[in-house]
């Protein structure tokens, strides 16, 4: 089942999210300026859109594994979060992990948009939790290999 998102084009140079094949989860997203990345900086990615997401969903930004393989550019806080009530440009935080500087140019495809439903929680203290196999047992637990 194919759901519409509204998506709201704040600039001229925006693009409306693409998925590039029939299946892909992911939909590119675009920048509208340019961006220089030297090794180890980081940097907000506009992409000039603002997008109004069903109740229940939240958007993910995720990096795009060529320009990460490529470059060593990726999504710093990735996934980055788009709540469904937000309405602001859907910014794109990077950061270049590479060796070499990288320029950036409206129209370079820099992550992708998942939208993925999520469950309405309300946490409640307790002063115990049910036990489990595992318990407490934190990073690393079951051993090395």
């Amino acid at each position: 089942m194919v759901r519409e998102i509204a998506v709201r084009l704040l600039h001229p140079g925006a693009q409306l999210p693409v998925r590039q094949l029939a299946g892909d989860a992911g939909a590119d997203l675009v920048l509208i300026e340019h961006l220089t990345l030297c090794p180890g900086s980081r940097g907000i990615g506009h992409t000039g859109l603002a997008v109004e997401l069903a109740p229940g969903t939240m958007g993910l930004v995720v990096p795009r594994s060529g320009l990460a393989l490529r470059s060593g550019v990726t999504v710093l806080n990735a996934p980055g979060l788009i709540d469904e009530g937000y309405r602001g440009e859907v910014g794109v935080l990077l950061v270049n992990f590479g060796e070499n500087t990288v320029e950036l140019v409206p129209g370079d495809r820099v992550a992708q948009l998942v939208v993925v439903p999520y469950v309405d929680v309300e946490y409640v203290a307790r002063t115990e939790l049910t036990e489990t196999e595992r318990g407490a047992g934190g990073f690393g637990h079951t051993g090395h290999r």
